[in-house]
């Protein structure tokens, strides 16, 4: 099977590459940069190079490779979540215009399926874990409202476009190599240097999933039937549980806690709002079709 990855270098793509030869498909990388090409290539993957806010280029490179798959994992995140407020506005256009030039290329080239990444962070569950059926924080305060909002579009675009096949992936906060939760990656470099603290309660349940079992959850999902798919992994916790464990994992201390009020000040409701109010997701439908099966997180084994 023809498949052309857009995002094709970054920490998901990566093993996502691997494990789509891995299945034996033909795996085009769409990339902008010249070092993003040579690490598709390094891959084992066809460089196709393009810039996903040109549509002119977009269509003619859909329309030359003709694949089968399309693969929309467009992101322009920072190198820090610290970061995450500046990088917004260009990650928003990247996902939103570029992302929707390779959707319509793909709709005019008769591509039989698209696969988007979402996200399986910003769902509001209830008192629950979130399923398929959960909407998403669209009313949150600050970059997590945005984000949500972008993911509503997202989500709305690949809705009902018969007779394309659409399936549309809720991931988890990535953790592995590559990514911000690692040893030496950015959210540890911040929790060594003393800069996160635990907010109130820490009552926000997150849901990571590895990059490595993301990606053969893509690779399931060229096959599965068409729709949404939380793919999380099954250990839901309460960042008051696993951030003192994440912390003890690479070696270091928290700082003391911070009061709720207190923390607003400086930090913004957003931050309260983002260690209080998240639920996790419920990830039965991609174990259940997808196959998934998650491994346990590092820092919370046992």
């Amino acid at each position: 099977m023809k498949v052309l990855v857009a995002g094709a270098s970054g920490a998901l793509g990566r093993p996502l590459i691997t494990r789509l030869r891995a299945a034996g498909h033909e795996v085009w990388g769409l990339a902008h940069r010249s070092d993003s090409l040579e690490v598709i290539e390094r891959l084992g993957a066809y460089p196709a190079q393009g810039n996903a806010l040109d549509r002119s280029s977009i269509f003619e490179l859909v329309e030359r490779l003709r694949p089968e798959v399309m693969i929309d994992q467009l992101t322009a995140l920072p190198p820090s979540p610290a970061d995450l407020p500046d990088y917004l506005p260009a990650d928003r256009r990247l996902r939103l215009e570029g992302g929707g030039h390779l959707f319509e290329a793909a709709m005019k080239f008769q591509v039989r399926r698209y696969i988007q990444q979402l996200s399986g962070f910003y769902l509001d569950g209830g008192t629950g874990l979130a399923t398929e059926a959960a909407p998403l924080r669209v009313n949150a305060p600050g970059t997590i409202g945005e984000s949500a909002r972008m993911y509503a579009q997202l989500e709305a675009r690949i809705s009902g476009v018969a007779p394309m096949e659409t399936v549309g992936l809720r991931y988890g906060f990535f953790y592995g190599p590559g990514t911000w939760y690692w040893p030496g990656g950015a959210f540890s470099s911040h929790l060594v240097a003393g800069e996160i603290a635990l907010i109130g309660a820490g009552d926000s349940t997150f849901s990571f999933i590895h990059v490595d079992d993301a990606a053969q959850a893509t690779v399931e999902a060229l096959t599965a039937p068409a729709g949404l798919y939380n793919v999380v992994d099954s250990q839901p916790a309460r960042l008051a549980e696993w951030l003192p464990a994440y912390a003890d994992w690479i070696g270091c201390s928290l700082p003391p806690g911070l009061d709720e009020e207190k923390a607003c000040s400086p930090m913004g409701m957003e931050s309260v709002y983002y260690q209080n109010s998240l639920t996790g997701a419920d990830n039965r439908k991609a174990r259940e079709i997808l196959g998934l099966d998650p491994r346990q997180l590092p820092w919370l084994k046992g």
